[in-house]
């Protein structure tokens, strides 16, 4: 078979010419073995186990997410309308007869003519993704359509063969690396096994024959997402299909982080994350920029990955680095029209919270199908930024300290809290400590500008206190008003003049 060769970064990866052949796939599956038997880590869980958190990833606190692909041309529900459009009185189904005709006429494939991308400018995107204070985008390489955003040779469903015509992740890395940005991509193919089997449920077009390298191959029955043993489970050819087509993206893109949604849990794939594991470990060692992988409730056993928390945060400080991701709607990942948007205040607070507690923030943004990023989108990473460029100094390198927090809000633990938490009060605290400072970050500015953080009181009894150090001066970031102080034995009591719709982070210098 003739071979072709791609070279980027310095680095040459070799892929053969695009064949459905099952020859094809046994030599790149072969060629998975060899890199894995050459490199430092086995596909066992226990040489995974040696894997350690790079120092790099402890330092990032902000990242983008991107949800951007065919769903974003109907652009109504959310992102999983792929799904919904063929499932019987969901308001998708509805919606879609009533706009486009029967899904026998008119199906999902349909789309992607009309997803053309004619205004994406990668490159303005970095730009935007800069000024938000982001430190790393993580665009969604392929979601549970199946639809690839990249270049690829394992199906002619993607970006680069239809619909925009357009590598959209390679772009889209190279701008975010040329300004510094780190760089990553997410894979919901996993999913993809169930995601559109509901089409076959009446007359559409998703119906057999259906082979590898089909669009809405292989469209199996869908059972309970959580249930970890759920049949029929996906077979050889679509898991060695999934192998193949992460490992392309790896050795494509050169991905810093590669983030996994849920489904990858499920019993059947626990051998295929092992081997995946284990080769992206290992080239990314070659490139000389040690990875990470995000992952979900327990799909990767602790300590080989790193857990992701969705919609949600941790209720306590964690003695390990996590991320929590969300998005600037409330009510999709993709731009959909009338999305409902978050506050960036709000948003904020998440970021703070997560800081405090050894996370680390991916944010969101739905692009419209032609390329643009909303306008709602757009203001809310310029107002997080404008924040950032003041108060930074407390988030980006910041360690945790001591506690993480006080304050009377409770935080829901878990995946999917955040639609059940209260807002925040201005007698709640998240602390964060770098180069032998503490910030206090007052999560609502206080109308009256008075403050009191209990955890720095001086009680009479040292040996009950948080913090019995010696507090030399308080200042706010971003301000040059002197802020009066003193200290009780039940708080320390802060008073200025500043008045803000942002949370007010004051700097505590320490002898």
């Amino acid at each position: 078979m003739q071979r072709s060769s791609s070279v980027r970064d310095g680095e040459v990866s070799f892929f053969l010419s695009k064949t459905e052949s099952g020859d094809f796939m046994q030599e790149m599956l072969e060629r998975i073995d060899r890199v894995i038997e050459a490199g430092p880590y086995s596909d066992n869980w226990s040489s995974l186990a040696g894997w350690r958190v790079s120092q790099w990833y402890e330092q990032v606190k902000f990242g983008i997410f991107i949800h951007w692909g065919v769903f974003s041309v109907p652009a109504f529900d959310n992102e999983w309308y792929s799904r919904n459009m063929y499932i019987k009185g969901t308001r998708a189904f509805e919606h879609h007869v009533r706009t486009y005709g029967p899904q026998s006429v008119f199906g999902y494939k349909d789309f992607i003519p009309l997803f053309r991308a004619e205004r994406f400018d990668p490159e303005a995107w970095a730009d935007l993704f800069r000024r938000a204070g982001a430190q790393y985008v993580i665009p969604v390489a392929e979601h549970h359509d199946g639809f690839q955003m990249y270049k690829s040779q394992l199906s002619h469903y993607n970006a680069f063969e239809m619909g925009p015509r357009r590598d959209v992740l390679g772009e889209l890395s190279r701008a975010c690396r040329d300004r510094g940005l780190l760089t990553g991509a997410s894979s919901h193919r996993m999913e993809h096994w169930f995601f559109m089997g509901h089409g076959k449920d009446f007359d559409s077009d998703i119906h057999e024959p259906l082979r590898r390298g089909d669009f809405y191959w292989p469209a199996m029955p869908e059972g309970d997402h959580m249930d970890i043993e759920s049949r029929p489970e996906p077979t050889k050819e679509f898991l060695d299909d999934w192998l193949l087509r992460t490992c392309e993206i790896i050795d494509r893109y050169h991905p810093s982080i590669l983030y996994f949604d849920w489904w990858i849990q499920h019993r059947s794939a626990k051998p295929y994350l092992k081997k995946l594991a284990a080769y992206y470990y290992n080239r990314s060692l070659e490139w000389g920029m040690p990875a990470v992988i995000n992952y979900k409730f327990d799909a990767f056993p602790f300590g080989t990955a790193v857990p992701d928390v969705e919609r949600g945060q941790f209720a306590e400080m964690k003695p390990y680095v996590w991320q929590a991701d969300t998005s600037v709607a409330r009510n999709s990942w993709c731009y959909t029209e009338g999305n409902q948007y978050r506050e960036a205040a709000d948003l904020i607070c998440d970021l703070a919270d997560i800081v405090s507690k050894n996370g680390r923030l991916l944010l969101n943004v739905g692009p419209k199908a032609d390329g643009t990023i909303p306008e709602e989108d757009t203001a809310i990473l310029e107002k997080i930024g404008r924040w950032l460029s003041v108060n930074g100094e407390a988030i980006y390198r910041a360690s945790v300290w001591k506690k993480f927090g006080e304050g009377p809000t409770e935080i829901p633990e878990g995946h999917f809290g955040e639609a059940n938490r209260k807002p925040f009060t201005s007698a709640d605290y998240r602390f964060t400590t770098r180069d032998g400072a503490l910030y206090v970050i007052a999560m609502k500015a206080s109308a009256d500008g008075c403050y009191a953080i209990r955890s720095l009181g001086a009680p009479e009894d040292a040996r009950l206190a948080d913090f019995h150090g010696v507090i030399r001066e308080v200042t706010v970031l971003g301000s040059d008003e002197r802020v009066r102080w003193n200290r009780s034995s039940d708080a320390l009591h802060l008073q200025t003049g500043i008045r803000s719709d942002m949370p007010i982070v004051f700097k505590v210098d320490i002898d």
